[in-house]
């Protein structure tokens, strides 16, 4: 029987445990809306922003009537655009108590919790289904519309009264209610697990990058070269990192792109020493001698022959360091000085409204910060159930 991999044993292992799959599956599921998020969520907005200030602080299950009335200006976007940064509204969203057709229009009661107080606006009925430059009215039931690029067509008051009706006046429900300025709390939260991830992400491959090259270097060479490379390790593993993240961003700015920087330069002393430590360790093997004796660079020895069999530990401790990015990108946040508004982010998503913990709306804190715990959850699991499997290898 052919023996199985590294990697094949590992996959077979965490199928076999079931917490380490719990834990698989619900980082796959978080990534997955992470990703396609902007696709289903109700609030499709870059930043998720779309406002309603007559709906702040809704509870859980909150639900309106909502008139969807066309933009008389033209929206684009791609599908990357869509997919990555969302899309700009080609509607106004508009909570009502009711609409009422009058002749050519529809009259607009606005949402309001005092029924006698509701604004009262009015569109042009073909004004709510197209972006329209003019109406020119050709009998009682029929007019001639110019639209925005110029194109004309013919429509009858009973068809778009029916459009109306049927596409335009919808129904919304906020599963988490709003938060102080009306927002979508559900769409909030999910778009928000993308700043996470993405941080994680990509400080994970910079802090993999540097710490694979800074140990090997240590490790394979010894000597002065190892001496020069511990002293900057331990000056750095002396600096706590939420200290060392608050001054990078302090010195190369606060923002989106700065913030994985700022974590990715903070992580990768604890893999440089574990691939230091590896390498010496693999160096003294006899697959390296043969190499040497065979006149292979080190380049090659070390990036070809030593760095695969050494990637195995520095695999657990980036799923630690991915848990950790994402908490210290959460306190940042929570700080101010973390991804900025209106970008959501779960830990500003707890900045901002863990005062409401006692006046009745908790689901505005909790929830932001039950999805860290579980995420950070999972990946410690993850990481254990991959270490074990690596102690139960090395043991045989």
């Amino acid at each position: 029987m052919k023996k199985k991999s590294f990697l094949g044993e590992t996959f077979t292992g965490i199928l076999n445990d079931k917490l380490a799959l719990g834990a698989v599956l619900l980082v796959s599921i978080v990534v997955v809306l992470a990703i396609f998020g902007n696709f289903f969520v109700q609030d499709t907005t870059p930043g998720v922003n779309r406002q309603f200030l007559e709906l702040s602080l809704k509870p859980i299950g909150f639900s309106v009537p909502m008139l969807k009335v066309k933009k008389n200006v033209e929206t684009k976007s791609s599908f990357w655009q869509k997919l990555l940064f969302g899309q700009p509204d080609e509607f106004q969203f508009i909570p009502v108590d009711s609409v009422v057709v009058k002749n050519d229009s529809l009259l607009v009661y606005h949402y309001s919790e005092e029924k006698e107080k509701s604004l009262v606006e009015q569109f042009h009925l073909a004004d709510v289904v197209y972006s329209i430059k003019s109406v020119e009215k050709k009998n009682k039931n029929r007019y001639q519309i110019t639209l925005l690029n110029g194109n004309r067509k013919i429509a009858d008051r009973a068809s778009l009264i029916e459009k109306i009706k049927t596409e335009y006046l919808v129904h919304w429900r906020f599963w988490l209610g709003t938060d102080r300025f009306g927002r979508d709390v559900l769409s909030r939260l999910v778009i928000g697990a993308r700043v996470s991830l993405a941080v994680g992400f990509i400080s994970i491959l910079i802090s993999v990058l540097i710490g694979i090259f800074l140990g090997a270097l240590a490790g394979y060479y010894g000597g002065k070269t190892d001496d020069v490379i511990m002293w900057f390790i331990n000056v750095m593993w002396s600096v706590p990192t939420l200290l060392m993240v608050i001054a990078l961003t302090l010195v190369i700015g606060k923002g989106f792109w700065q913030i994985f920087i700022a974590v990715g330069l903070t992580m990768w002393v604890e893999v440089a020493r574990v691939v230091r430590g590896q390498f010496m360790s693999l160096k003294e093997k006899e697959f390296v001698e043969a190499s040497k004796v065979l006149g292979f660079s080190h380049f090659r020895i070390i990036f070809r022959h030593i760095l695969p069999n050494a990637l195995a530990p520095v695999i657990v401790i980036s799923t630690s360091n991915f848990a950790s990015a994402i908490l210290i990108e959460a306190g940042l946040s929570f700080l101010g000085i973390g991804v900025q508004p209106p970008t959501p982010s779960w830990g500003m998503m707890i900045k901002n409204h863990y005062g409401y913990l006692l006046v009745g709306l908790p689901q505005l804190s909790l929830a932001p910060g039950i999805a860290i715990m579980l995420m950070v959850l999972s990946l410690m699991i993850l990481g254990n159930a991959l270490r074990d499997k690596l102690d139960n290898k090395m043991g045989h």
